[in-house]
């Protein structure tokens, strides 16, 4: 099961807050939608994901950005579950 998480924000802060939120590490896939709720660009984010893989979509997103005033981005994260903080089993 995945939680979502929207954040609203200006263009010039887009690219920043997408490296943000990829540093995290547990988000599945990243939406950005203008501000009257219209997709623009949506991309998954698999584990493995290294920074030169992410290099064009950076350059995307800091297009988009500079095109774009308000915009929202929608983030599925993975759940975590209480207790399974990914350590192995006495």
């Amino acid at each position: 099961m995945a939680i979502k998480e929207t954040f609203t924000l200006h263009g010039e802060n887009l690219l920043k807050k997408i490296k943000e939120l990829i540093a995290e590490g547990n988000i599945r896939k990243i939406t950005i939608a203008d501000k009257s709720g219209k997709e623009l660009v949506s991309f998954p984010l698999t584990i493995g994901v290294v920074g030169a893989l992410l290099a064009p979509v950076f350059a995307a997103i800091g297009a988009l950005a500079a095109l774009i005033g308000e915009c929202s981005i929608t983030v599925e994260r993975e759940e975590t579950k209480p207790g399974n903080d990914g350590e192995p089993k006495e």
